[in-house]
């Protein structure tokens, strides 16, 4: 199982291949989805306002899915005490 290192970013660690495996697919699946949605935009007899408040939650739960199997961790800000 090999390791990618991590996002240059506070929380972000390594990652097994089959995480990057499972996000970039979950990456495909939000972006089909996400032209779906495009091709409704144009769409006359749509409310717009229910589609974007759709859009919003299918970005947010691919969000919600990918950070569970990437788990990054809480960050330490100055003045903590070690744990």
């Amino acid at each position: 199982m090999s390791e990618h290192k991590g996002l240059p970013v506070s929380g972000y660690r390594a990652q097994t291949t089959e995480n990057v495996e499972a996000v970039n697919a979950n990456k495909a699946l939000e972006e089909a989805i996400l032209r779906v949605l495009d091709l409704l935009r144009v769409e006359s007899d749509i409310d717009q306002r229910w589609l974007a408040i759709g859009r919003t939650h299918i970005e947010q739960g691919f969000m919600a899915i990918n950070r569970a199997i990437f788990q990054p961790e809480r960050v330490k800000l100055l003045g903590d005490e070690p744990a």
